[in-house]
């Protein structure tokens, strides 16, 4: 099964690379498109057609970037993890749930699966054991 510092490795690995995922995109999607844009373009024009009121789809677009933004930076760097975690939980039940109702069901593969399935090998492991994070050097 690997040793303690084995896996405290493999938890900096998959935290750093889910962190860097979610930073960037949501980097992106807050200075780059700006929330609103984003917004508008990503989750009211694909979504206007369908039973979700516009004005959830304003507000969700809109705060999506920066949850990826704050979480992100947070998973990236080990503190407050478990709360960003279920915050990005979060961003990806809704994106999943978003993609699913306009889209086949291979739609989340490409990038939905492979950020699930880190954020679940994160909060999976021992906090304890995330040795090479800010939380644990703070304690």
């Amino acid at each position: 099964m690997g040793t303690a510092s084995d896996r405290s490795w493999a938890i900096f690995v998959a935290r750093t690379i889910l962190g860097v995922v979610f930073c960037i995109a949501g980097i992106h999607k807050t200075f780059v498109y700006g929330p609103l844009e984003h917004a508008g373009r990503l989750f009211v024009e694909p979504y206007a057609d369908t039973f979700l009121p516009v004005w959830a789809l304003w507000a969700t677009g809109t705060v999506v970037p920066i949850v990826e933004l704050v979480a992100g930076a947070l998973v990236l760097v080990g503190f407050w993890t478990r709360p960003a975690l279920v915050a990005l939980l979060g961003v990806l039940v809704l994106v999943t749930f978003g993609h699913l109702l306009v889209q086949p069901a291979t739609s989340i593969v490409p990038f939905i699966m492979p950020r699930s399935t880190l954020l679940l090998v994160v909060l999976l492991m021992p906090p304890d054991e995330d040795r090479y994070s800010l939380a644990y050097l703070f304690r």
